[in-house]
């Protein structure tokens, strides 16, 4: 999947404080994202987080 800093993620399910689209930070083995909704930045294996993405938008 091409995913690539500054892009945003929607993601199946929502973040608990609503919030479903992510910035992405960093990529690599791991990805680094924000919510757009609260601010709050997690970071976990790329795996993880693939098979949860909906959409992906990508920065130009």
């Amino acid at each position: 999947m091409d995913i690539r800093v500054g892009d945003i993620l929607t993601m199946k399910k929502a973040h608990p404080c609503g919030g479903k689209q992510w910035l992405v930070l960093r990529t690599g083995a791991d990805f680094r994202l924000r919510c757009l909704g609260c601010g709050h930045e997690v970071m976990g294996a790329r795996s993880r987080f693939e098979r949860n993405i909906k959409t992906v938008a990508h920065s130009e």
